[in-house]
């Protein structure tokens, strides 16, 4: 029987969780949208930052609805940024008007940032991965290390999970690779498609898929959101190696946790099946030898992962250009894995115009004081002016984790947040609150979607193998999040703090 078998689409339940109709939701963002226009203008705040606060309300509405895709939400996004920014006056010369060049500039200034640059060489990386089959390889190989022991198949899913997380910067590309070959396992152990087993293995799996977006920067999109803004509106820059010692030992903790808590409340039904160890050594030998496309492509990609890790420390070469060069050197005859019509096909260019738009929203937020005045109201709301530093990353940790329930990507959700949490951490007054060390946290928070299959791509695409059900989901969720945020706490209070972040 064959190893690797293709998940099914995601059902359409899996989507009516916590969904609107389309129509519905475009009819809330288009109302909230009039509504935040017509309203008096507020004290201290432009029309111009009025203006985006009509369009930022509209964007929330349109991304937690999924009213439309997220790609052509971008367009509109800056379509409108465009009209209304043109015909406002300046923030900086009220007597003057934007015009509409500056405010489509505004739009798409994102497009500009050198994080940008790494999202879409990220993209043609895992592009390349499935070309050749080198991530099908690695997990094939790591799990044969593994026996038939359903603890340690469970273990396997974790480490090929992990693994991954370095080789392949894209958490849905990770679980296109890792949950075909999970559920010819599960076949080949010959369990019922909905047995607890079949669950444990697949939620495990997705699971830590999420959990090792927070471990390291060129995991997840949404990494490269917080990165984008903390480079133009701090000045600053996050480096792989200095990203990597803050959030892997919070990433191993948490699976070391996410084994414990599965096997506790989804126990298998049995201890072993026979045949999954030869079952995985058949499909490996069916893979043959490695080709010299994947001899290359892991040669570069390895190269590369030393160029992160030792970027600010032995060179001064920064992650975005450094992936660029491996993308080029992937293109190029004799060395190159891929042509460009077959690795176009395979890239998501509607994430790639989300995170500039997304970038550009925030971007425009901030050069309108329209975050600044939603922080001021944040800030009194949570009564944050006072508090500790542990105090404010407890609140805006717990606030986060809300807001996500309403959010199917965590991309667009960075790109709503993160703004508006550095220009919440700037209003404070708690001296030696460190803006960058905090935003970097709490952008540690944003990819804490582990509650419903909904919150995240990864979690539709394992919900539509029909191996598990959403409540089973939701319930084993609910305890890995309390864990994740009560990690969060004490690494702020002890681990974190000596690093300075908090």
């Amino acid at each position: 029987m064959a190893i690797v078998q293709e998940a099914r689409p995601v059902p359409q339940q899996a989507k009516s969780l916590v969904r609107v109709s389309s129509h519905a939701g475009l009819l809330i963002a288009a109302a909230v949208f009039v509504l935040i226009l017509l309203m008096p203008q507020p004290a201290g705040l432009p029309l111009a930052g009025q203006r985006m606060l009509a369009v930022f309300g509209f964007a929330v509405v349109v991304w937690v609805t999924e009213a439309l895709d997220y790609a052509v939400s971008a367009v509109v996004i800056a379509g409108l940024m465009a009209l209304l920014l043109g015909t406002a006056p300046n923030p900086a010369k009220p007597e003057a008007l934007l015009g509409t060049v500056q405010g489509l500039t505004m739009a798409m200034s994102g497009f500009s940032n050198t994080a940008l640059t790494l999202v879409a060489a990220a993209l043609f990386l895992s592009a390349a991965m499935a070309v050749t089959g080198l991530d099908r390889r690695i997990a094939l190989v790591v799990m044969s290390r593994f026996g038939a022991r359903t603890s340690r198949v469970v273990v396997g899913g974790i480490v090929v999970a992990t693994i991954l997380a370095f080789l392949v910067p894209s958490a849905t590309a990770r679980a296109a690779a890792v949950i075909p070959i999970m559920m010819g396992i599960i076949a080949a152990f010959g369990v019922e498609r909905n047995s607890r087993l079949a669950g444990l293995i697949m939620i495990t799996t997705v699971q830590a898929v999420s959990v090792w977006n927070v471990g390291i920067k060129t995991a997840a999109a949404q990494n490269m959101v917080a990165v984008g803004f903390i480079q133009k509106m701090l000045g600053q820059d996050i480096t792989w190696l200095s990203w990597l010692v803050a959030a892997a030992p919070f990433s191993l903790a948490m699976s070391v946790g996410l084994y414990f808590i599965m096997t506790t409340m989804m126990p298998p039904e049995t201890k072993e099946v026979p045949g999954g160890r030869e079952a995985v050594a058949r499909a490996l030998q069916g893979l043959g030898a490695m080709s010299g496309a994947e001899k290359r492509l892991l040669a570069i990609s390895l190269v590369l992962l030393c160029f992160w890790a030792t970027e600010g420390v032995l060179h001064t070469y920064d992650s975005s250009t450094t992936t660029v060069v491996a993308i080029a050197l992937l293109f190029l005859p004799g060395i190159g894995v891929m042509e460009w019509k077959k690795a176009n096909s395979l890239i998501p260019w509607g994430t790639v115009v989300l995170f500039g738009v997304g970038i550009g929203l925030g971007t425009a937020l901030l050069q309108t004081q329209a975050a600044q005045w939603l922080a001021r109201l944040i800030v009194s709301g949570f009564g944050l002016n006072q508090m500790g530093s542990l105090s404010i990353l407890a609140v805006m940790a717990a606030f986060l984790i809300v807001i996500h329930l309403g959010f199917a990507s965590a991309t667009a959700l960075a790109s709503t947040m993160i703004p508006i949490v550095i220009a919440v951490l700037q209003k404070v007054e708690t001296p030696g609150v460190s803006v960058i060390g905090m935003t970097l946290l709490l952008q540690f928070v944003v990819s804490f979607g582990f509650i419903l299959p909904v919150n995240s791509p990864q979690g539709m695409v394992a919900y539509g193998t029909e191996t598990f059900q959403a409540r089973d989901f939701i319930r084993t969720g609910v305890v890995i999040t309390v864990l994740a945020y009560v990690l969060t706490l004490l690494f702020g209070a002890t681990y974190w703090r000596w690093l300075g972040y908090s």
